[in-house]
């Protein structure tokens, strides 16, 4: 099972977690967020990691200026748009990128799926009216059992006590956690990630 850990504002904190065989590190440059990192910050962990750790930028509704001046200064080598970019928006960049879904009853997914069918990917969240990932908030799994071309990243209220039932009930092709691994906002508790992995590999 694929693991991304978003989230990080330290630079030894994310390097100890990816040496502990994640796949993927998430960078919010969302300034509302209590995970934000500035781009020298962002510059900083990406420049600790390992080999072969993917670097994702995390966007929510952003200024393409803001996100082409990260990308000139940040290597980054996915994006995630969390908030309402269309997918024209998502594409201009030239680089793989991740649509955000906040799911709930109403959510189309098959629809937006189709919408967003050149993203590398769907990441299935919690829907919040007024919060845009990162809440610690689960959904009903079961909505996120559709068939789709794209691959499902899982995340909200992921931890290590329910990820595991919750790639039982929903077979996704990854699963993203945040809050659920913290010691605090921002900060990544190391023993949590081990016990993380441990049962989304199980």
């Amino acid at each position: 099972m694929k693991i991304k850990i978003c989230g990080f504002t330290q630079a030894q904190n994310a390097r100890d977690a990816s040496l502990l065989g994640i796949d993927a590190i998430g960078l919010v440059f969302y300034d509302k967020s209590p995970r934000y990192v500035e781009i020298q910050r962002a510059l900083e962990i990406v420049q600790a990691l390992p080999p072969f750790i993917n670097r994702v930028g995390l966007f929510v509704n952003a200024d393409s200026y803001f996100i082409d001046e990260v990308l000139c200064e940040v290597p980054l080598d996915t994006l995630q748009f969390h908030g309402d970019e269309s997918p024209q928006e998502c594409q201009q960049y030239g680089l793989p990128f991740m649509k955000a879904l906040r799911v709930n009853e109403q959510t189309n997914i098959p629809k937006l799926a189709q919408d967003y069918h050149q993203a590398n990917g769907l990441l299935l969240d919690a829907y919040n009216s007024t919060t845009y990932g990162g809440t610690g908030e689960s959904f009903d799994w079961s909505l996120a059992k559709v068939e789709l071309d794209l691959p499902i990243i899982l995340a909200g209220g992921l931890n290590p006590e329910t990820v595991g039932k919750a790639i039982q009930q929903v077979s996704p092709y990854a699963v993203d956690v945040s809050s659920g691994v913290e010691s605090s906002k921002g900060i990544k508790d190391i023993q949590k990630i081990q016990q993380f992995i441990q049962q989304a590999n199980l």
